[in-house]
């Protein structure tokens, strides 16, 4: 290797350090934005991360990156220590961040149209020996929402683990030598008091050994031969906190006001929504208003028992499988199990353990949204299948209704989706409508419901929303969809789709639906890929 070239491999190398800590500077800017309140407790952070990149950037001659940071550490002077980060202050960093931001771009994001800018709180970080890999896959990372970034040394991986805890991490088995990616990782578990999920790819067969190393240090997979990028976004985005878990809504029931409080405080130190209530007669409104999960049942109450109440609830079909558990000092087990067979599914004895109370609910509440997800959601794409989206249908119409509200309908249908199964084969197919379903629970808000209406076609309810603007939403979506690149083995193609969007006008679930596919049978007639909105 000349002098030239030495150089040049030593200037791409500092280039990379750059870069890796201007995306360090981003990442704590943005845990400030995602939670004001917490701001004064990153500001020194911010500073930190901030300083070391004008001297890294001084370094190494990377003008731009120097004078971003220079304009940050200068603002972050006006920031008091634990003072809260006022609006002036907060736009000017925005401002001063996303010059950053623009200097960090790749020369190939450039060359591309830009990323969502709604990222997630955390990034993810891709470690692999393949750098052209690495590159395609934050490209697509992007696409989905994903704040993606790529190391070519352990060390580099290292340092910026300890300054940004990722989501997950995608490494290569043998990054930085022989199985030295597992070994890299084990070092950075240790830095951290929980686990960072790990997805190991290799492009060898592991033997038991290496298997279960990978395993030990926090590997959720293993995949050998390496697999593509949508099949690996997929399981990136199982292992990312982006879809946070909704707390349990725990309806109690207990006539004691002292015992009910207790419970409430318990409950929601716990993260879970609770609604107390002390009165037996008030169960049937309760149940309507609040629609529990989960239903915790004083045994002995005036004027009616527990497992009374519980046969009354029993009797109405939407809260069959709702889990029932019993509070009471009963300590007969034969009363217990009596209890239990009048539609029961725990019994708890009082007084109660905090800790074993908040168990018990986790085991009920998951198990009882696994059954309803089998009922309700569709098994590939993990939407609401086609009975559940038309009651959802109902249920929004009824609400705009009260609320004098706008309420949209839209219908979504993959274009040439036959063409692509006899192409590719149905396992590819299979991808892009799980790609498409993900692409859209990204971009849309969680107040809309997305359902799959049925092969290729799927619906969406977009509650308080104008059809202008349920129009520039889905055309935006519409148009990022078609730029995402798919694969298929050594091939790549894009994929798009047709949509029709009605407004509801104060008409049935059935007539909106008709509305919306005609629409949508509008949008094919005018050669697919576009968005059409229903006149009448």
């Amino acid at each position: 290797m000349n002098d030239e070239s030495q150089k040049e491999k030593l200037r791409q190398h500092f280039a990379r350090r750059v870069t890796t800590q201007a995306r360090v500077v981003l990442d704590t800017w943005q845990k400030i934005q995602d939670d004001r309140t917490q701001a004064p407790a990153h500001r020194d952070e911010l500073i930190a991360a901030a300083d070391k990149l004008v001297r890294y950037a001084r370094r190494f001659e990377m003008e731009s990156h120097a004078a971003s940071g220079e304009q940050i550490l200068t603002l972050l002077t006006d920031w008091h220590q634990d003072s809260a980060l006022d609006e002036p202050m907060a736009k000017a960093l925005e401002e001063a961040t996303e010059s950053l931001r623009l200097s960090t771009q790749r020369r190939t994001d450039r060359d591309t149209s830009s990323a969502p800018q709604q990222y997630r709180r955390t990034p993810v970080y891709i470690a692999l020996s393949n750098e052209e890999m690495a590159s395609r896959l934050i490209r697509q990372l992007e696409f989905f929402g994903f704040r993606a970034s790529a190391f070519n040394a352990p060390g580099d991986l290292i340092e910026a683990c300890g300054l940004s805890k990722p989501e997950t991490i995608l490494m290569d088995v043998n990054f930085g030598g022989n199985n030295a990616g597992i070994a890299t990782v084990e070092q950075l578990q240790e830095q951290h008091d929980t686990p960072i999920p790990i997805i190991f790819v290799s492009d060898e067969d592991g033997s038991i050994e290496t298997r279960l190393r990978a395993s030990r240090c926090g590997g959720e997979e293993f995949f050998y031969p390496a697999v593509d990028p949508g099949q690996l976004i997929e399981k990136i985005e199982t292992y990312t906190h982006g879809n946070t878990v909704e707390p349990y809504k725990v309806l109690v029931l207990d006539d004691s006001r002292a015992q009910a409080k207790y419970m409430e405080t318990v409950l929601k130190k716990a993260g879970m929504t609770a609604h107390i209530i002390t009165d037996p007669m008030q169960i049937i409104h309760a149940l309507e208003a609040f629609s529990p999960e989960i239903i915790i049942l004083d045994m002995y109450m005036p004027g009616c028992t527990g497992m009374e109440i519980a046969r009354v609830i029993r009797q109405q079909d939407r809260f069959h499988s709702v889990p029932i558990i019993y509070l009471s000092a009963e300590e007969d087990v034969s009363k217990q199990l009596h209890a239990m067979s009048l539609g029961g599914d725990d019994f708890l004895t009082k007084p109660i353990d905090p800790k074993h109370l908040i168990a018990t609910l986790h085991n009920r509440g998951r198990r009882a949204r696994s059954l309803l997800a089998l009922m309700i959601r569709d098994s590939l794409t993990g939407l609401f299948n086609h009975t559940h989206t038309l009651h959802l249908l109902e249920q929004e119409i009824v609400r705009a209704r009260q609320k004098e509200q706008p309420m949209c309908f839209a219908m979504i249908d993959i274009d040439y989706f036959k063409k692509v199964n006899d192409t590719f084969g149905h396992p590819i197919g299979d991808r892009i409508l799980r790609s498409l379903s993900m692409f859209l629970k990204q971009r849309l808000r969680k107040t809309d419901h997305i359902g799959r209406y049925g092969g290729e076609e799927f619906a969406i309810i977009l509650p308080n929303t104008r059809p202008s603007d349920a129009r520039n939403v889905l055309n935006e979506i519409r148009e990022r969809f078609s730029e995402l690149t798919q694969q298929a083995g050594d091939r790549e193609f894009n994929v798009t789709f047709s949509c029709g969007i009605a407004g509801w006008q104060g008409e049935s679930a059935q007539a909106l639906c008709e509305r919306a596919d005609r629409a949508l049978y509008t949008s094919k007639e005018h050669g697919r890929n576009c968005v059409t909105l229903s006149d009448t």
